[in-house]
């Protein structure tokens, strides 16, 4: 059993709203992340062995390039998410550090450049994640995501 989404949508909304991140189209996509890619946290690591950690299931590579490539030209942003994270860069907090993810996976979903789907579109949602979070060339389906956000989240 994973993380009660009530209280995942709750924390998201209180670790988004410092950082000027939250909207409730983030919160729910976010929830809805966490639901398709860990079972709301009821895994920590991917299955095989593979790089994706954390309750959003993000590989370290991807964590560097935000911070790379994204958060070090937007200093506001970047000195906001080490103020409320207390890290600075890139580590080994994508498996443990709840806010972390949160944070890093909304920053994820902030680079791309159409909006996010609305609150109740939940195939909207679904076809979002797939495209920028798993991409095309990942295992995930859009099937998985309302599966997922049907049984772990509604």
């Amino acid at each position: 059993m994973g993380i009660n989404p009530n209280d995942l949508r709750r924390l998201t909304r209180s670790i988004l709203h410092p950082v000027e991140l939250w909207s409730p189209e983030a919160g729910t996509l976010l929830l809805g992340t966490a639901a398709v890619e860990s079972g709301l946290g009821s895994r920590l690591y991917q299955i095989g062995h593979g790089p994706a950690m954390g309750i959003m299931q993000m590989e370290q590579a991807t964590e560097h390039s935000l911070w790379e490539d994204y958060l070090a030209y937007r200093p506001r942003l970047r000195g906001m998410i080490e103020a409320v994270t207390a890290r600075s860069g890139p580590g080994q907090w994508l498996a443990w550090d709840l806010a972390y993810q949160i944070i890093m996976a909304r920053i994820k979903y902030r680079t791309i450049p159409e909006p996010l789907p609305g609150t109740d579109d939940i195939t909207g949602q679904a076809r979002y994640w797939k495209q920028w979070y798993n991409t095309p060339a990942g295992a995930g389906k859009v099937e998985d995501y309302v599966d997922a956000v049907r049984r772990l989240v509604r």
